[in-house]
């Protein structure tokens, strides 16, 4: 069996690192009965949930096209990442808002706190970990961008979905460490829950950010510029175009993009010269990207196309 790669392996890295520090900080929070604690669990649970359905999600995006999908299942992805936005929120966010408003209400002093601290230790240890191998995995795919232009820019929510948790769970390891060093060393427990609600603000935070972006790519975002940039150059490179008037893709899945080309054909060429210029252009475009799963050519007036363009562009009234 082969071992997995680029999504696959930093999402395995994911799920195996959370499942070990979810037990190991409810079995914390049984001891001690910090509140800190039992969020920080319910969070790693929910990651692991979440690995989960990214996995899910990566097997149904590679699906081969079929007469009900002819694009392509690519969007299984994209949609089961959004439902991991939705599930940080709800379960994350929720749960450790509420156990925080319980403790501060309720204040009672945790005991047994050098088991939180040493689990706290350990789970740092494994989230750097895994955060360090989504962390590369990003750094290969992102090239010369920056990192917030590469995750608004990115296709692929497996990558940046586990990024984004790994650094909330850090951050949020920290908070529930402050948390508790606080509840013990001033004797005040109602510390202990004022962490759970930082840590409730830092999920409610990841998950908005996974869920604008995720969104994006669910209801159809255009992919690259460069691969219609691409289009056009090789298109107004062929002699039996007279013009490319321009290129509109949508991104259907990771590594499948549709795209439409409206050109101007020369007025002496036959059908079948058109359908071997069109056949030509996919081709040599496939070859740069092979994400291009179809190519659909619209001959058109440039004045037609520069119209509707203009449309699109105008502010929608009413």
């Amino acid at each position: 069996m082969a071992r997995p790669s680029g999504p696959r392996l930093v999402v395995y890295a994911a799920l195996a690192g959370n499942l070990a520090i979810a037990i190991a900080k409810f079995v914390a929070a049984g001891f001690s009965g910090s509140s800190a604690m039992l969020s920080e669990g319910v969070h790693s649970l929910v990651d692991t949930v979440n690995e989960l359905l990214l996995l899910y999600g990566l097997h149904r995006s590679e699906k081969q096209p079929d007469p009900t999908h002819p694009f392509g299942y690519g969007r299984e992805l994209y949609f089961w990442s959004f439902i991991v936005a939705l599930l940080v929120f709800a379960a994350g966010a929720g749960v450790s808002a509420y156990e925080g408003i319980h403790h501060i209400l309720h204040p009672e002093p945790a005991t047994n706190h050098l088991v939180s601290y040493l689990v706290l230790g350990v789970s740092i240890v494994f989230e750097a970990g895994s955060w360090l191998v989504a962390l590369r995995e990003f750094r290969s795919t992102k090239g010369k961008l920056g990192y917030f232009e590469a995750f608004r820019r990115s296709k692929d929510p497996s990558i940046f979905t586990v990024l984004l948790e790994d650094t909330a769970a850090l951050l949020g390891l920290g908070i529930a460490l402050l948390g508790v060093a606080s509840a013990q060393l001033l004797q005040m427990p109602v510390f202990d829950g004022v962490a759970s609600l930082g840590i409730a603000a830092l999920l409610a935070t990841a998950a908005f950010l996974l869920a604008r972006e995720t969104k994006g790519l669910l209801i159809g975002e255009s992919a690259h510029p460069e691969l219609a940039q691409a289009i056009l150059d090789v298109a107004n490179g062929d002699h039996d175009l007279r013009n490319a008037n321009g290129v509109n893709t949508m991104q259907m899945g990771p590594n499948q993009v549709v795209a439409t080309l409206s050109a101007e054909f020369e007025d002496d060429r036959a059908t079948p010269q058109i359908e071997a210029c069109i056949t030509r252009i996919e081709t040599a475009v496939k070859q740069q990207f092979p994400e291009l799963t179809a190519l659909f050519v619209k001959p058109q007036a440039p004045e037609v196309f520069r119209a509707r363009r203009a449309a699109m562009a105008r502010p929608p009234t009413g």
